[in-house]
């Protein structure tokens, strides 16, 4: 069975699950999360996390790359797949760019090496965090038309004539950003910086990018609307 522990710092304390097969890095996970506000899920392997998940909404998972079994990658697919759309952190002994690459090509949001400092991945949930909560109203957040697609910037949502076309959280924040200012190109680096994603490097963007491509264009091989601009960066060009 998965271990639970609420945290008191907080009036409306985040929920981050932890999955890890080492026991004692779920303890000290949390722990160190529980004392700095979080309310803290652990589980053993995928299985548990199955099994939590039917039953609670986190809002991040720190999930362990290498478990045995449905390993973390696998996992991170299988949520992905199913609507899950909250911040996901892989932990892993290998921290090669290919293997960042890998796990965001899966789903991930972010990618942290063993073994880190807790305080780093304080920090990265954090931010993580942070790019899942809709952005407040402003008079720069309107509706953007991408052909029969439309994408709220202030809900984070976007539909089309089926309904509502699921968006994980990177993607949507993404999007987010390059409709704040359409027909306006934005360097990987802007972007990175923009996605609290310096730390992973620019590649992810171009990561993320082809994520959201699939999302909304209607065809991801000849894009319509998210428009690569040579030697620069990116640009969003709305329109029917």
């Amino acid at each position: 069975m998965s271990e639970h522990v609420t945290g008191t710092e907080a009036e409306v304390a985040s929920h981050v699950m932890v999955v890890d097969d080492d026991p004692r890095l779920r303890r000290l996970l949390q722990r160190y999360l529980f004392e700095h506000g979080f309310r803290v899920s652990v589980a053993a392997n995928a299985t548990e996390a199955r099994h939590t998940l039917e039953g609670i909404q986190p809002d991040a998972l720190v999930l362990d790359v290498t478990m045995p079994g449905e390993n973390g990658l696998e996992l991170t697919r299988a949520l992905r797949e199913s609507g899950q759309d909250l911040p996901i952190l892989l932990l892993t002994a290998r921290g090669e760019p290919e293997d960042r690459i890998t796990g965001l090509e899966a789903g991930a949001d972010d990618y942290l090496g063993k073994p880190f400092e807790p305080r780093e991945l304080l920090l990265r949930l954090k931010a993580h965090l942070r790019r899942h909560q809709p952005p407040p109203p402003t008079d720069n957040l309107r509706i953007v038309r991408l052909g029969d697609k439309e994408f709220d910037p202030v809900r984070l949502l976007l539909s089309g004539p089926a309904g509502n076309i699921h968006l994980t959280g990177g993607e949507a924040a993404l999007l987010c950003v390059l409709a704040r200012k359409p027909n306006e190109t934005f360097t990987r680096e802007d972007i990175a910086k923009a996605l609290d994603m310096t730390e992973i490097g620019e590649r992810a963007v171009d990561v993320q990018v082809t994520r959201l491509r699939r999302c909304i264009e209607p065809d991801p091989r000849e894009p319509r609307f998210l428009h690569t601009v040579r030697g620069r960066g990116y640009v969003l060009k709305p329109g029917l």
